[in-house]
């Protein structure tokens, strides 16, 4: 806890983004740096709850430490504080900054007041710890000689990776894009993760004796049967990558594009040339039309306002959420409410409006005689998604971006290892112990579950670096 009394005597205050105005004319991350004193303020409304649901299941996936870290930020004790968010979490300057915080929708003191800025707190402390010098490699004193391939480097075979060689495994990471990170590196942009934070964390990796192999598509380039071979181990941890497209009428040809199609070409082009050699699809001067919602839609929002688009609207298939929490959706739940995130503010300044149209259904492309898109129609739908007579819209548009979550895992690097697959298309594994049905394969995090948080990824990649320790040693001391 904080101070005994500080969740009466102080106020929510979350640390602001940098003005609309300006950070829509760059890449720069959106923050700002807070001041030590409003953090040990903040910290200080952490309350003496008794049973911390914020790092419960309803809380926190990987169960951070956050009372304890709370009132050591309160207390002044700053790498203390950093020491307790490591025990649980490799990447807290990823969570930091990206994960929703299902952590404040638990927190106790959210039944009556606003909750304690756990994760303005937990940026911070990492961010400091990285400042004064006390996050430093540390290889692992003995080496086991077993070896561990994981395939993919996004969080979940980052986190398994960073256990394992804690462990003292010699750990290889293959990853099928240029840079290392998965969805850090090409899938959340520059405004919301720096790259430099993923670079800076994998050079500590590397110095900490984990091996990272790019452009290197499993599947393709070599089979996780020639993995096998090589290593006594191998972790699926390739995320959930097949997108949810909209086949209606004028899907095809120029013009509409999956998000990561256009988050990913942007960053690239970003890290490669700063967008100077034009290789990203571009929304400068043209009506954007994104087609749902969520972080990667407001992602697509705030990187075309970045390009100059002309005009900006987001459909979302769904009502517009409440401004507090429906009956049916009670405290520790995370809150469905109106939010309004980086993206919608930044449109709401550009053109003087939220760009969010909710309730409304997308039926077919608009094209010409030369198959330019002109535009979508909709119609408007119920509460129970039927659609509304009468309600057909047309809308202009050059882009349109979908962004409408994603589905499972491809499949072609399973081919030929006959590997079971649920009934949603995922590799089939259990959560008890991340097995496959083929022997020294495991599976975790989106391409075991479904597509889901960057926290729960690092925790089921904790999770199944600890099983395939068991399995490797007949123990573990992983946590």
């Amino acid at each position: 806890m904080g101070k005994a009394t500080g969740f009466k005597e102080f106020d929510r205050a979350t640390i602001p983004y940098r003005a609309e105005a300006d950070r829509m004319l760059d890449f720069k991350e959106i923050y700002t740096v807070p001041s030590t004193e409003h953090l040990e303020t903040q910290g200080a409304r952490c309350m003496d709850c008794g049973v911390p649901f914020c790092q419960s299941n309803h809380g926190c996936p990987i169960s951070n430490l956050i009372p304890e870290w709370n009132d050591l930020v309160y207390r002044g004790q700053w790498k203390d504080a950093l020491d307790r968010l490591h025990k649980t979490n490799n990447f807290p300057e990823f969570t930091g900054r990206v994960c929703p915080a299902p952590c404040e929708g638990a927190c106790v003191l959210g039944i009556t007041n606003p909750a304690v800025t756990i994760k303005n707190i937990e940026a911070s402390i990492i961010d400091r710890g990285f400042e004064e010098g006390w996050v430093v490699p540390c290889p692992p004193e003995k080496r086991t000689g077993k070896k561990v391939a994981v395939v993919g480097s996004g969080p979940c075979g980052l986190a398994a990776a960073a256990q394992l060689n804690k462990a003292g495994h010699h750990v290889v990471v293959f990853e099928r894009a240029d840079r290392i990170g998965g969805l850090l590196m090409y899938g959340i942009p520059n405004m919301k993760l720096d790259k430099g934070s993923v670079e800076r964390r994998v050079q500590l990796m590397r110095e900490e004796g984990i091996e990272f192999v790019v452009n290197a598509d499993i599947g393709v380039d070599r089979s996780v049967q020639s993995l096998l071979d090589e290593f006594d181990s191998v972790l699926l941890a390739t995320g959930a990558t097949l997108a949810r497209d909209l086949p209606i009428p004028g899907r095809e040809g120029d013009g509409v594009h999956l998000a990561m199609e256009f988050l990913t070409a942007n960053t690239k082009s970003l890290l490669d040339s700063n967008l100077e050699d034009g290789a990203y699809i571009s929304a400068k001067g043209k009506k954007v039309i994104v087609i749902g919602g969520g972080d990667t839609g407001t992602d697509c929002i705030g990187t075309s306002l970045r390009h100059g688009c002309e005009s900006l609207v987001n459909f979302e298939l769904l009502p517009q959420p409440p401004e507090t929490r429906a009956e049916n959706n009670p405290w520790p739940l995370w809150p469905r409410i109106y939010r309004v995130d980086y993206g919608h503010s930044e449109a709401a300044a550009r053109f003087g409006d939220d760009p969010r149209q909710y309730s409304i259904m997308s039926k077919h492309f608009i094209r010409d005689e030369n198959g330019t898109l002109k535009g979508v129609v909709t119609v408007d739908v119920d509460d129970k998604l039927q659609e509304v007579p009468g309600s057909e819209r047309t809308w202009e548009a050059d882009l349109v971006l979908l962004s409408m979550g994603f589905l499972q895992p491809e499949h072609y690097i399973n081919e030929g290892l006959g590997m079971d697959i649920d009934d949603r298309g995922n590799f089939k594994a259990n959560k008890s112990d991340y097995k496959t049905s083929v022997a020294r394969v495991y599976a975790a995090s989106d391409c075991r579950r479904g597509q889901d948080l960057v926290v729960r990824a690092i925790n089921e990649g904790r999770e199944a670096a600890r099983e395939i320790d068991r399995d490797l040693m007949g123990e573990t001391e992983l946590p």
